[in-house]
């Protein structure tokens, strides 16, 4: 039975948990390209926390990489780009 993972369309975070001796960098390489296969307008630190608590090896480097992702984006605030990042508030 291979049903799809809407979380983990082309099934890549599923397979680099089956790549026995895994790196960290590989995983992080695995995670760019997952995170660009996720269809537009997918909620990705929602998407990466929630694979991360699937039952899967807490050690693992792609645990630890997607508890990162799916905690340290969620509390971010947006960046300010052009003119408005470069003047002070107030100034015109």
């Amino acid at each position: 039975m291979n049903t799809r993972d809407p979380d983990d369309p082309k099934g890549l975070i599923r397979e680099a948990y089956k790549i026995e001796g895994i790196s960290e960098a590989e995983c992080r390489s695995i995670l760019i390209d997952w995170a660009l296969s996720l269809p537009d307008g997918s909620d990705y630190t929602a998407s990466a926390a929630r694979l991360a608590q699937a039952d899967r090896p807490a050690d693992h480097p792609m645990t630890l990489l997607l508890d990162a992702a799916g905690a340290s984006v969620a509390g971010t605030g947006r960046r300010r780009g052009g003119r408005a990042s470069r003047v002070e508030r107030g100034a015109a």
